[in-house]
């Protein structure tokens, strides 16, 4: 079966880079999906296979192959919205809309699984066990798509979940992979504190918020420097300092907002706690009203050492001088992934594909301008997923 499925999607590799041009001049923003979903399902229309649509709090796709042997149920999930940037790449089948942009490679994710999905439907009857292909919407806009999936029950008898994600930063045909902690947690914060506006001839009259909102960014410094072990990973971001106003003014208020990221849920912990305790302290110190909202938006992504062992074994073996060039282990990310919360509840791997454009000596990160992707990295990202969900379904 493997090797029939692989030559499959040999032949097929030209129509993922089509699929992956479509979406890529077409992209559409998190909760927005609405063709891009339409898309999704008109390709399965007809197809022997279960469509659950509108899954969870947007567009969300689980199609559910069910082979004819019995076996394990296992997830391959990929995403497919956009981002809020106006492309530079300058490519013939760029963006189409203005201001939105495939910058992420989530049309690359959702190109090849829908040909991988597409080969294991034709040989379901070879098949031992059940694949539920799952297409999320609005990976990059908290809350995101996958806690709601998650939260729907229809992946409650899945006992393993793969997903993946290109990079620029590896050429292509490396894969990386991590075990336990692998990529950061994330949340929100934003801090209004309300003074008391004046004359800028007349402090005395006044409260002033600036210098208090000053205050609390200084003190936020010491957050991780101070509190944290120096062996725990965590970072907080003032990003945004809304203090605009009139040079002879006192300000009334301002808002601060930030970003945290944390390798656990226990570092996040203290991070929220020292900095509610920050906005304590300048509410006594200054005389001024503190409004914190502090939002977890999503957990640190764990993948289970046994499976990601297991990934790392099969495609070392398969891959490695076939269609891949290495497999190596990759550091710690501190960017986020809302696949963590599949991770949550269903053991399993998030691992990365190498896609840097050929020729290209500096490649754009993820969500540049102009970010690209070999498209040559589709094709190994359709097999080396297909190793992994048969490695498994067949152990």
């Amino acid at each position: 079966m493997r090797e029939k499925l692989m030559k499959m999607l040999e032949e097929r590799q030209d129509e993922m880079v089509a699929i992956r041009r479509h979406l890529h001049s077409h992209p559409e923003l998190s909760f927005k999906e609405d063709k891009t979903a339409q898309y999704i399902l008109d390709f399965y229309e007809g197809k022997p296979v279960k469509i659950d649509r509108e899954v969870g709090n947007g567009h969300g796709i689980i199609i559910t192959i069910e082979g004819e042997k019995p076996g394990k149920t296992i997830a391959l999930r990929a995403d497919f919205d956009a981002l809020p940037i106006e492309e530079e790449t300058g490519l013939p089948f760029a963006s189409k809309e203005r201001g939105v942009m495939h910058a992420c490679g989530h049309d690359g994710h959702t190109a090849y699984l829908l040909i991988l999905a597409d080969c294991l439907i034709e040989l379901k009857s070879e098949l031992q066990g059940t694949i539920k292909i799952v297409h999320q919407h609005a990976e990059e806009t908290p809350p995101g798509g996958a806690k709601s999936i998650v939260e729907s029950g229809l992946l409650d008898d899945v006992e393993h979940i793969y997903g993946i994600h290109f990079f620029p930063f590896k050429k292509t045909g490396e894969v990386a992979y991590r075990s336990g902690y692998a990529m950061a947690g994330r949340s929100y914060f934003k801090l209004r504190v309300q003074g008391r506006g004046g004359h800028g001839s007349s402090p005395h009259m006044a409260n002033d918020a600036i210098v208090a909102a000053s205050q609390f960014v200084s003190a936020i410094q010491t957050v991780v420097s101070r509190s944290l072990n120096p062996f725990d990973m965590g970072v907080v971001t003032i990003g945004s300092f809304d203090g605009k106003g009139q040079f002879n003014v006192i300000k009334d208020h301002v808002t601060l907002e930030g970003d945290i990221r944390y390798m656990t849920n226990e570092v996040a912990d203290k991070i929220d706690q020292k900095i509610r305790l920050i906005a304590s302290g300048i509410e006594t110190t200054f005389g001024v009203t503190c409004e914190l909202d502090l939002i977890r938006d999503y957990p640190p992504l764990y993948n289970d050492e046994k499976i990601t062992e297991q990934i790392r074994e099969v495609l070392e073996e398969k891959g490695v001088g076939d269609y891949l060039t290495s497999v190596t282990e990759f550091d710690q990310l501190s960017g986020s992934e809302d696949f963590a919360y599949y991770l949550e509840k269903i053991p399993g791997c998030f691992f990365y594909i190498g896609a840097a454009p050929k020729g290209v000596e500096n490649p754009y990160f993820n969500h540049h301008p102009k970010f690209d992707i070999d498209e040559d990295a589709l094709l190994i990202a359709a097999k080396s997923v297909a190793d992994a969900a048969l490695a498994d379904l067949f152990a």
